[in-house]
């Protein structure tokens, strides 16, 4: 009798851990969406309000920025991208960190630039801050 209540305690605990890892995967892809969005519209507050503190934001040309030159390089127009697709994506959840990766395929027009197309591959680090998934870092790669 006692080898069946712990089977069953320990199939509910992992049962709920399964469950909660689920939840939270999805409040992270739920936070690459608003990210996805922000970028479109170039919504400063939203865009502020996704990025850590600590943002380190590495664009595929190498160029690495902190949070208020992310914000900036959206709100000013530097970069303007028209439309933003995300596929291949994949989240892994260690902790209170998130590492997702996809692939992003977009219509950029960039000041003082004719309109392009992007196809890159991206790595995303969020932190949980709080009950918010917060952006830490983003490498985009060719």
């Amino acid at each position: 009798m006692k080898r069946k209540i712990s089977l069953s305690v320990l199939l509910l605990t992992l049962s709920l851990m399964t469950f909660a890892q689920a939840t939270e995967s999805q409040k992270v892809e739920g936070a690459v969406e608003k990210l996805r969005l922000a970028m479109i519209n170039a919504d400063k507050a939203a865009l502020d309000k996704l990025a850590a503190d600590k943002l380190s934001y590495g664009h595929s040309s190498g160029k690495i920025e902190d949070k208020k030159a992310f914000i900036e390089t959206f709100v000013s127009g530097k970069s303007d991208f028209l439309d933003i697709s995300l596929t291949e994506q994949s989240v892994e959840i260690t902790g209170n960190t998130a590492v997702v990766r996809h692939k992003l395929a977009g219509r950029v027009q960039d000041e003082g630039k004719e309109p392009g197309n992007v196809n890159i591959n991206v790595l995303l680090i969020w932190i949980k801050q709080g009950q918010e998934w917060k952006l830490l870092a983003r490498q985009a790669f060719k």
